[in-house]
């Protein structure tokens, strides 16, 4: 085996990966458009969800919906409070706390909402966490270790991908890994040995870290609620590692609690009125509900520590394959730690990785609903740092002379994963659409789409050209066919072109079957002639449409 060049230390390589991890995130803030939920997420953001009216059986201007896309003119102070109110109204009908959007909307009104804007905030959280595992990880393992688990958080092809999607979970990696790093620093100060001259310095440091650890706990749980999961197992370990000052990491838990007191009398009792439940699929028969938490579990491992988001497009089965690689790989880990009498370090990983996914699987089969792969995992992303960092104790504590080897392995694992995702992927489907209407803007041209979500309706609006006479037709596959040939009736020469896009996944709907697709174009070729057939594709199923466009026909 060839040998790796002495000068060139682990230390400089992992601060290389840590500057490649880095410059990706930068580079790729606007490289892709949105895809459904970014979409939803400014909707959310700009406080406007209220403007958003669903399409009917009339055609519409498309361009009216950009409206919620933007703030709405504001012109004093009055006006602002009055838009603030009408964010924290919308979000009270979302599953989720307000942290993220409230940030979101502060950065919109500075920078405005292309996608590199958006995602730009995510982005710089994502930064943040990767220097947050530093600290955690010099804290626990020294400097080297600490570079070893930036590293491998800034190149984990699931967290980057997260790293640049306008969601909470970006942010909420940050806020776990925050939180747990300051923890571990109050642990060590209160167990330094002090003198008179050291004694004010741990003071400050630890009125520093406890404000830190309760800011930190008030932001996850304003960020996501099962960041409670987290908080449930750092209690414990706390107990077990430092019993003698629990009153005053229960001031710091408390504090951060309390903190979200008014927004879980206010808001949380209205989202959970309004919590749609259904979507966590459930089981029926011991066999199969058995058989499906066990995937889950196993697939969300496998998301995490390999697949990142190419787990979307991946089959079931393949997932199922990685997933069990990935446990064998953590279990020979733990192994391996435990033999070489590293329990202590063992036991903290597993805490922090291991535990609160098992703690998620344990409220699934308590209830009999599967949120633990509901969206391939990302419910519970915050294990991800603790998983990392099992890997990070395993190369740093018993890997020995495979150190350096085990570490650029999996770095240039990690870093071919998200490469290939990023460049191989395509990402640009409705610009696609776009191109097709700037051919002839002069044109009026209707939309003919069997989807009303908001989803599809929103990216329609944000990436066709605002000039272009645009009407968008939305209806379920079963109504459309009827619906655009009422439509056509009372005025036969209105529309120049029709573009019909035909969603392979309607989301609110069914799919359109072969008759309902027939029937359409019955409608169609009585006065129009089919002039472009084309295929969309993005990353998801989310994102496939059949494109056709159609003409009228000369008289």
């Amino acid at each position: 085996m060839a040998k790796i060049p002495k000068y060139f230390s682990v230390e400089l390589l992992l601060l290389v990966a840590i500057a490649i991890a880095v410059l990706i995130r930068i580079i790729n803030l606007g490289s892709r458009e949105f895809w459904y939920d970014e979409v939803l997420s400014l909707l959310l953001s700009t406080g406007q969800k209220g403007l958003y009216k669903h399409p009917d059986d009339t055609p519409v201007v498309l361009t009216q919906y950009l409206g919620a896309l933007n703030l709405p003119s504001e012109k004093g102070l009055g006006d602002i409070l009055a838009t603030g109110e009408k964010l924290l109204k919308g979000l009270v009908k979302e599953p989720h706390p307000p942290l993220f959007f409230i940030g979101q909307h502060l950065w919109l009104r500075l920078f405005g909402n292309s996608e590199t804007a958006m995602r730009s905030l995510v982005a710089i959280f994502s930064i943040g966490a990767i220097g947050s595992a530093y600290g955690l990880g010099r804290c626990l393992l020294g400097y080297r270790g600490g570079l070893l688990l930036a590293a491998l958080l800034g190149l984990n092809p699931y967290y980057l991908f997260h790293s640049l999607n306008v969601r909470m979970y970006g942010s909420l990696v940050f806020w776990v890994i925050l939180t747990t790093w300051a923890l571990f620093e109050l642990i060590h100060l209160n167990n330094q040995n002090r003198s008179p001259q050291t004694e004010s310095k741990i003071l400050k440091s630890k009125w520093f870290w406890s404000v830190i650890l309760i800011g930190a706990i008030a932001a996850g749980l304003m960020t996501f609620y099962y960041f409670a999961c987290l908080l449930i197992v750092l209690a414990a370990l706390m107990l077990l590692l430092d019993r003698r000052q629990w009153r005053q990491y229960a001031l710091c838990f408390g504090g951060g609690v309390i903190i979200n007191v008014p927004w879980t009398l206010w808001g949380t009792r209205q989202q959970l009125r309004n919590a749609d439940l259904e979507r966590f699929e459930t089981a029926s028969g011991w066999l199969e509900t058995t058989l499906q938490h066990l995937q889950d579990f196993a697939r969300t491992l496998g998301t995490h520590l390999i697949l990142g988001d190419w787990v979307s497009i991946l089959p079931p089965t393949l997932a199922t394959i990685a997933g069990i690689g990935a446990i064998a790989i953590l279990l020979a880990c733990s192994l391996d730690l435990w033999q070489r009498q590293q329990r202590q370090i063992l036991g903290i990983a597993l805490m922090l990785g291991i535990v609160p996914l098992l703690l998620m699987l344990g409220m699934d089969v308590a209830t009999g609903k599967f949120t633990l792969g509901f969206g391939w995992g990302r419910s519970v992303i915050f294990i991800l740092p603790g998983c990392l960092f099992l890997l990070t104790v395993w190369i740093e504590r018993a890997a020995g002379k495979w150190r350096k080897i085990a570490a650029i392995a999996l770095l240039l694992l990690y870093l071919s994963i998200s490469a290939s995702d990023f460049s191989i992927r395509n990402r640009w489907m409705f610009h696609q659409i776009a191109d097709i209407i700037e051919q002839n803007q002069k044109a009026t041209t209707l939309i003919v789409m069997n989807s009303t979500a908001w989803g599809h309706v929103l990216r329609l609006a944000y990436y066709l050209p605002p000039t272009s006479s645009v009407m968008l037709l939305a209806r379920p596959s079963d109504e459309l066919a009827p619906v655009l040939q009422k439509t056509l009736v009372p005025d036969r020469d209105r529309y120049q072109r029709i573009l019909w896009l035909d969603s392979a996944r309607p989301v609110w709907g069914e799919s359109s079957t072969t008759e309902e697709k027939n029937q359409l174009r019955q409608v169609l070729d009585g006065q129009f002639q089919l002039k472009k057939t084309q295929q969309l594709f993005g990353t998801r199923e989310l994102d496939h449409f059949n494109l056709s466009l159609y003409e009228r026909n000369p008289r």
